[in-house]
């Protein structure tokens, strides 16, 4: 059982979690949810399209202007704030990798911490920990926030996710943060090629046989558009490919930007593997 927040999910049930960057400079959609009320309308749209979870981000991945700890904090934990007082039973999840941002946004509602930085910071799961907070323990092949990989390389890809987001998830869970509510990512692009990234998603089973719970992150990513050879607005079939593929190996939350999209993607899988009846089944029976 995976419990986060209020909410609990089934081993076989498939979770999305919609991004809401409150950014100027977000890759994917330039700053559209920069601002208050389109960031709120935009919660809205992914609660009402099926997301149980919202990853509230402040900066951005890749490189560009620094954002002190200070302006990522006057970014989200206002917000995070609002949507715990709007949306009361929406799964809030932060993607930050600062132990003094996650205990600001922890302080006014927050449910999870989203580590994609592979625990550059140790204290954040300190944090997670004191609040009872989910912790997401993600692999980043040890690169330092914000920066993109060069000429990385290792023995075994798979065993490198293994060794560095197990032991994240056991160091949290001996800390302190619930069990139950540990996630581990394989961190597609961070630390990596796209050859890298493919090899983590084809392997993705191993990662599941942990018993951990497995997020993965796959949206208009880089390894997405290497891949196929398309530009980020062009993304979204390669990225529904591979999280049909990723569904069908285990993995249970999906951080996306296309909710409506990914609810259909992963609610098929789930009638195919046999955990989700058909909504409807007229067919031959009338």
């Amino acid at each position: 059982m995976l419990r986060l927040g209020r909410r609990e999910f089934d081993p076989h049930e498939p979770v999305v979690m919609a991004i809401v960057n409150r950014t100027p400079d977000s890759f994917y959609d330039q700053g559209a949810t920069f601002r208050d009320e389109p960031a709120l309308a935009r919660v809205e749209q992914a609660v009402a399209e099926g997301a149980a979870i919202v990853d509230i981000g402040g900066v951005k991945a890749g490189p560009g202007e620094e954002v002190t700890a200070q302006e990522e904090a006057r970014r989200t934990v206002g917000f995070v704030a609002e949507v715990r007082r709007r949306f009361p039973d929406v799964v809030i999840s932060v993607d930050t990798w600062r132990a003094e941002v996650g205990e600001a946004v922890c302080a006014v509602g927050a449910d999870v911490l989203n580590d994609a930085w592979g625990g550059v910071d140790p204290a954040l799961a300190e944090v997670a920990a004191r609040y009872g907070a989910g912790l997401v323990c993600t692999h980043a092949g040890g690169a330092q926030p914000r920066t993109r990989p060069h000429r990385v390389t290792y023995d075994d890809v798979m065993a490198d996710i293994l060794e560095v987001t197990v032991g994240l998830a056991e160091r949290a869970v001996a800390l302190g943060v619930p069990r139950e509510s540990v996630l581990i990512d394989p961190g597609h692009d961070f630390g990596k090629n796209t050859r890298h990234s493919l090899e983590a998603t084809r392997r993705l089973g191993e990662m599941v046989e942990t018993g951990w719970p497995v997020l993965v992150s796959l949206s208009n990513k880089d390894f997405v558009g290497e891949t196929l050879d398309r530009p980020v607005k062009e993304r979204v079939l390669g990225t529904l490919a591979t999280t049909a593929v990723s569904a069908w190996l285990g993995a249970q939350v999906y951080r996306v930007h296309e909710v409506a999209e990914t609810r259909q993607v992963l609610d098929m899988v789930a009638s195919i593997a046999g955990h989700r009846p058909p909504a409807v089944a007229r067919r031959g029976l009338a």
